[in-house]
């Protein structure tokens, strides 16, 4: 968010991501708080409604969950920062389905691909579309030299258990 031609590439990924692969929504969300930002610009440049959802719900005041308005029947994009195992993000999108929003669909700028997320989201019926994603990151660090082959496994591993990668 500090370099403007990075974050306008991003919101302009988005805008050209979210035009190939859903129809157009009635409100922009964000998924407090690394995607608000992301989300306000999105919402901005396509002269939509912005909302956020919070992880967890207000303590003090309306104790909203969700601020903006989220009128009954609109679709919803929801845009997330980064996806890892799914939960925060389709919390989020719960949320959204409960206050009576259609959720379109949910677009990130990254993923790590674990399956757990890719199950989650399955099961939840929600379409999970991103600007990039593991895969593409260890490739272009292969492509570019950055990582070697050793550095490549190590990373494969880390994937397949982080929990217990160098245990």
């Amino acid at each position: 968010l500090s370099y403007p031609g990075i974050r306008n590439f991003i919101r302009d990924s988005f805008i050209t991501l979210m035009q190939q692969e859903f129809p157009k929504p009635d409100i922009i969300a964000g998924v407090a708080t690394g995607a608000i930002a992301h989300a306000a610009l999105v919402a901005s440049s396509l002269d939509l409604p912005l909302v956020y959802v919070r992880s967890t719900q207000k303590s003090h005041g309306t104790e909203n969950l969700i601020e903006g308005d989220t009128s009954v029947g609109k679709s919803v994009i929801v845009i997330e920062d980064l996806v890892s195992t799914g939960a925060s993000s389709l919390r989020a999108a719960t949320a959204l389905t409960e206050a009576g929003c259609t959720v379109l669909g949910m677009m990130a700028i990254f993923t790590y691909g674990f399956s757990i997320a890719e199950e989650k989201f399955e099961s939840a019926g929600i379409r999970l579309v991103t600007l990039a994603n593991y895969d593409q990151l260890i490739r272009e660090a292969i492509s570019s030299e950055t990582l070697g082959d050793s550095d490549v496994a190590s990373l494969e591993e880390w994937r397949r258990d982080p929990e217990n990668w160098k245990k």
